[in-house]
């Protein structure tokens, strides 16, 4: 059976920490900022770690 290939649209959007973990970066980023609070635009823009249901799921894929 040949190897599993890489899911290029998800490799594109995560990656693994030195840990073992996945980072994601958040959604709502792109557009519309004037609508959006200082507090908001300044918690958006740090990355976040996949939720747990999600992880095994993402790793299959990366």
């Amino acid at each position: 059976m040949p190897k599993m290939k890489t899911h290029r649209g998800s490799a594109k959007r995560f990656k693994k920490t030195g840990t073992g973990k996945l980072k994601r970066s958040h959604a709502y980023t792109s557009h519309n900022f004037a609508n959006k609070s200082k507090k908001q635009k300044r918690k958006l823009r740090k990355g976040a770690l996949v939720s747990s249901g999600d992880f095994k799921r993402i790793r299959h894929m990366i």
